[in-house]
């Protein structure tokens, strides 16, 4: 869904294996106007099965579940080119979390704590869902740095030569949390071209959106862990 779309119903999907968890979050979400649950998934096998079938906007996904867990769904759900624009939530009981780290280095668009407010849970769903990456600055960096630099499986040689100086700087902008706004401030550009350059970047790297944007530059060697701090 896109930022032009405001009036357009954000059609959720919900994958826990917790039955009162997912209750709660239904009730929380399906109270709120322009927000719809449409599924829920007791494990990662089925998140997947009914966001291939159901195409949801967003899907909260907690990311420890019996089975097919919530790293390995949101695997498939991003390799899968039908369901690009299907956003994918991880929800977390701890936030420095390796398997939330792999999540977003794999096609996550942000976390939540599951103990995180209602109002921002609703925030959230809603930034994402207009294609926001739901991350948290300091967060983020933290948990990036805690795992970057011993991640499992590297990720293939990332072109950053194909880069321009400008786009590598909106890069390092973007790992630091800026919005697009914020980063047309510092640059002394429009929003327009501040979000033009972030979504070259994105397309040379084959970025899935702005959380594997972030990760990018730090396993790239682009943003060390701790000079944003």
């Amino acid at each position: 869904m896109s930022s032009d779309d405001g009036d357009r119903t954000i059609r959720v999907l919900l994958a826990d294996d917790q039955v009162l968890v997912r209750a709660g979050f239904r009730s929380l979400l399906d109270a709120q106007p322009g927000i719809e649950v449409v599924g829920e998934a007791s494990d990662g096998e089925e998140a997947v099965r009914l966001t291939r079938s159901l195409v949801p906007d967003v899907v909260l996904m907690d990311i420890r579940m019996p089975g097919v867990d919530g790293l390995e769904a949101t695997r498939q759900i991003a390799a899968d080119e039908r369901l690009h624009d299907v956003k994918i939530v991880i929800l977390t009981t701890f936030d420095l979390d390796e398997y939330v780290f792999e999540a977003l280095r794999v096609g996550a668009s942000g976390f939540l704590v599951k103990d995180t407010e209602p109002v921002a849970l609703i925030q959230g769903v809603r930034a994402v869902a207009q294609g926001d990456a739901l991350l948290s600055p300091g967060v983020t960096r933290r948990l990036i740095a805690e795992f970057a630099a011993r991640a499992k499986e590297p990720l293939p040689a990332m072109e950053l030569d194909s880069l321009t100086d400008r786009e590598r700087e909106v890069m390092g902008l973007v790992a630091a949390g800026l919005s697009n706004e914020q980063i047309a401030e510092r640059l002394v550009v429009s929003p327009a071209t501040a979000k033009t350059h972030v979504s070259r970047a994105m397309v040379k790297l084959n970025a899935r959106d702005r959380a594997q944007l972030v990760v990018f530059a730090y396993e790239s060697g682009l943003v060390r862990p701790g000079w944003l701090d």
